[in-house]
This record gives C-alpha cells, structure tokens and sequence, in this order.
C-alpha cells in the first residue's frame, strides 16, 4: 500500500461520517456531485468480502457451472428479458443463491442501514467500504471487449446488457487479460427491492478471490478505495437517524416481510450493552 494514504477511519459522530462518505463525489467535469464509489456495508468489521459463492465451502469453485445450470432449468424463462448468463446470474444472485457476485449500493445511506440493521451485533464495530468502480474499469485493457463497449456507451458502469455483448461465458473472463480484475455492473430492475436499494454488483474474474485480498494487493490510486469504521457505541444513534430519514426495512425490502422486519427493530427495546 501507497504510504501516507489513509484508507481505513473511525467515525466518532453522525457529522464525521457525512464529511468521510460522501468526500470525493464532486465531479469537475460535470460541475455536479456524482460520486464513483460503490457502497457496502457490514454488522462486523471483521467480516471480509466474501461471496456467497466461497462462503457455500466445498468445492465451491466447481459447483458454480452446477447452481447456475440447474437455477436456469427450474425457474421460468419469462423471469429473464434475455437469455445471457448476467441476466441469470443477476436473478441468482438476487433470489439468494450462492454467486460469484457481490451486493452493493449507490447510497452510502443504504450502506448505512446494513451495518446497523442486525441488532445482535450492536456491540460489535461495523464498517463501510468504499470502492471506487471508475477506477477499476479503467484498469481493463484498452483492447479488450469490456473496456470497448464502456467507451462505446460513454458509461463508468455496466449493464447486464453491455456485459451480455461483450462476455458470452464466464470462463471467457479469464481470457481479457492475465491479472485478475474486478467490473461493477447494474443489475435488471426485477423488482422495487433493487430499485429502492440502489443495488449494484461486483464480479471477480476469479471466483475463487476474496475481494479484500484483491483491494490490499492490487497497485493503487489515492482514489481507488477506502473503509469507514462504525463504532458500536454510535450505532443506534445512527440506527434511529436512518429511521427518521425513512432507511427502513419496510422500505428497503417492500412487502410484508420487510414491514416486519422493521416493526421487530424498531420496537425492540435497548438491552444492557446499548445503554450508552
């Protein structure tokens, strides 16, 4: 890591976390405030950006071509708008089962909610990171299907149909360039859950790579990422902001189950290690 970047901080206020998430998201060429960092958050600090995928065990790597194979025979092909593995693979990934994808947001308020919604774990630190996926993009090769149809369409970003242009397999990511990289895509608005969550994914070409590790060994930028600390001491403060600024449950997961998920929080009363 570059020296004298300081990638990793610890909030002490509601203020603080304003000033640290949303730093950096004022563009110049556009004259607006258009942030290029993906949002994530976590209960644990200590949890790593692991996928679903690796976190299933076994011979993971070798059952992901099982899982997606088999999802596309049992569920309904009017679920999909095309027929490409991203479209399947965002359904998958969306519905719960085991990808090589990983979940983010354009809000660092959702991002928020996550690290603070599982009450069991309000008295450990939370965190969020921040990647920036403009930057990663950038670091395709030049030559390269991905980085063409990014220049093409003039976005920082994919879509599952950019995606479906450009990669027809996912075997075919390992052959754009040697190293491992890592793309931010927009899934489908299947439903009000991804809308209202701002969601976004991250791919690896390796499916066999933990995020972390890649962030940590890949050469940097100033910009390329960083990570906010939540201390578990100011968690409910920010639980019951979030609250009042409408980042529920019931919003985020519309439905029944969302609405009760959020009436379970937020009548729960404080127990011993929240009185703070």
């Amino acid at each position: 890591m570059r020296e004298g970047i300081k990638r990793v901080e610890k909030v002490n206020s509601w203020d603080e976390i304003h000033n640290i998430l949303f730093r950096k998201s004022w563009n110049e060429e556009l004259g607006r405030y258009r942030s290029p960092y993906a949002f994530r958050g976590l209960s644990d600090k200590n949890y790593k950006l692991k996928t679903s995928l690796i976190r299933l065990g076994g011979n993971y790597m070798k059952r992901e071509q099982d899982l997606l194979r088999n999802f596309r025979k049992y569920a309904s092909r009017n679920l999909v708008e095309y027929d490409s593995i991203w479209h399947w693979l965002a359904l998958a990934q969306h519905h719960g089962l085991p990808t090589r994808l990983l979940d983010w947001t354009f809000s660092p308020y959702v991002a928020l909610h996550f690290a603070t919604a599982n009450m069991e774990h309000f008295d450990k630190d939370g965190i969020i990171w921040a990647v920036n996926y403009d930057y990663y993009h950038q670091q395709l090769p030049v030559e390269s299907k991905l980085k063409k149809e990014l220049d093409v369409e003039g976005a920082a970003l994919f879509t599952v149909e950019m995606l479906a242009n450009s990669v027809k397999k996912l075997d075919d990511l390992n052959t754009i360039m040697d190293d491992t990289f890592v793309i931010f895509f927009e899934p489908p608005s299947i439903d009000d859950r991804i809308v209202n969550q701002s969601s976004l994914f991250s791919l690896i070409s390796r499916s066999d790579v933990i995020l972390d590790d890649f962030l940590y060994d890949f050469p940097l930028s100033e910009d390329a990422w960083f990570k906010v600390i939540i201390p578990a001491s100011l968690k409910w403060e920010i639980r019951d902001k979030l609250d009042q600024l409408n980042i529920t449950e019931r919003v985020l997961f519309p439905g029944l189950d969302g609405l009760s998920q959020w009436l379970a929080r937020y009548y729960s009363p404080k127990k011993e290690y929240y009185l703070k």
